[in-house]
């Protein structure tokens, strides 16, 4: 596997994915090799819960020449890994040329060194594409954007099979990078719901969510990055039409990036004491709070999957999302969670006092919402699924020519 990011580096969901992907795989008995970029918390060479872990090149900064960054980077993740498959295939035992090795690359940034190895050793690539340029910015708008949706539609082009985390994600694929249908595998994300099981005693919930809010106080919770996506303005801008009733309520919104417009309009709207920005918290308290939440909101104006609520819904926390791409393939409306409209702060105020208002019925949502996570969303049956999609295209690259 070629992914830019993996932990302890996480920038996006990837990490994740890739991390609980592979240890899955592992698990079943499959050798997974992960080409990542290097970070200063981890060693180059490592092998972690089954996994083999290489880490190389520098990332790209977001400052400078991005572009320049990613292919830096490819070089050193082409360099590292063929030195890798020089020893799988010429090393001592040499390994059996029908034995499969398969190359799997994740998202665009993963592109250039998996298509020089492709082509170099003539295996087959399978894409994951966990987003596209053109979902995130609701269009192509600027040179790097057109160059990003390029470098996507040739990893798309170049892969044996695609794979992406939702219906709406392979309606975006074939509509923004032109992939044909049956070239494309909906495979959802998972989550390891058993993270969110630990001994956390009423005494300690009561002083941990003290750090929030009062007992009387709802709590609202919201995680992500601070980008226009993620939607935490239409939540602000929701606020307070809750707080109409329910005024001493409180909202928690958890989550790195560039914040200082979103804090400029709650001081304009004199929200203050009802909103609190953490920045970035350690796992932790992140599980926790989690546990301790009335409700978690996603209100993201583009979702290709909603990992978030995924998490949300493990830990037992009532959820409202909106409607945006694949939250409502993970959220089913009244049964799970609570679906609003997308971009609509009145629809989305509406779904919180939904939950606040009848704690009961949330409740009864939470826990049907835990038990799909624990029945559909399981990494187990993921990595099976993913396991299928390597050995019929293996099935398929050994019937056919190169």
């Amino acid at each position: 596997m070629v992914s830019w990011e993996y932990p302890p580096r996480i920038v996006g969901g990837i990490a994740r994915h890739v991390q609980e992907l592979s240890e899955a795989l592992a698990a079943q008995g499959v050798e997974v090799h992960v080409i990542t970029a290097t970070h200063p918390d981890a060693p180059d060479e490592a092998t972690e819960n089954g996994v083999y872990l290489h880490r190389t090149g520098v990332p790209p900064a977001a400052h400078g020449d991005f572009l320049a960054g990613v292919y830096a980077m490819n070089a050193a993740f082409e360099a590292r890994a063929d030195a890798l498959l020089q020893e799988l295939l010429h090393g001592k035992p040499a390994r059996a040329q029908r034995e499969p090795i398969l190359l799997h690359a994740h998202d665009w940034l993963a592109l250039p060194a998996a298509k020089s190895l492709k082509h170099r050793y003539k295996l087959p690539l399978i894409a994951t594409i966990h987003a596209t340029e053109y979902g995130r910015h609701g269009g192509i708008h600027s040179d790097l954007s057109r160059t990003i949706n390029h470098i996507e539609w040739e990893l798309s082009y170049e892969a044996w099979r695609v794979i992406v985390c939702s219906d709406f994600m392979r309606g975006e694929v074939i509509h923004a990078l032109n992939t044909p249908y049956d070239k494309i595998k909906v495979i959802p994300n998972g989550i390891r719901a058993e993270k969110f099981r630990f001994e956390f005693p009423e005494a300690e919930r009561a002083v941990f969510r003290a750090r929030f809010a009062e007992p009387d106080q709802p709590l609202i919770f919201f995680v992500g990055r601070m980008v226009r996506e993620k939607g935490v303005q239409i939540l602000l801008q929701a606020l307070p039409l809750v707080l109409s009733e329910f005024p001493r309520a409180r909202l928690v919104i958890v989550g790195g990036g560039y914040r200082a417009h979103l804090e400029e309009f709650v001081r304009f709207c004199h929200l203050e004491s009802a909103v609190h920005f953490t920045g970035f918290i350690p796992d932790a308290d992140l599980l926790r709070l989690y546990r301790v939440v009335d409700v978690a909101v996603y209100p993201s104006l583009y979702e290709p999957f909603g990992i978030v609520a995924l998490e949300a819904m493990a830990a037992g926390a009532p959820v409202v999302v909106s409607d945006a791409g694949g939250l409502k393939e993970v959220v089913r409306h009244e049964e799970t969670g609570i679906l609003t409209w997308a971009g609509n702060p009145e629809s989305l105020a509406w779904g919180i006092l939904r939950v606040l208002q009848d704690p009961d019925a949330a409740r009864r949502r939470a826990q049907n919402a835990l038990k799909a996570v624990q029945r559909e969303f399981n990494w187990r049956r993921i990595a099976r699924e993913t396991w299928q999609v390597y050995r019929s295209v293996w099935a398929e690259f050994r019937a056919v020519e190169w």
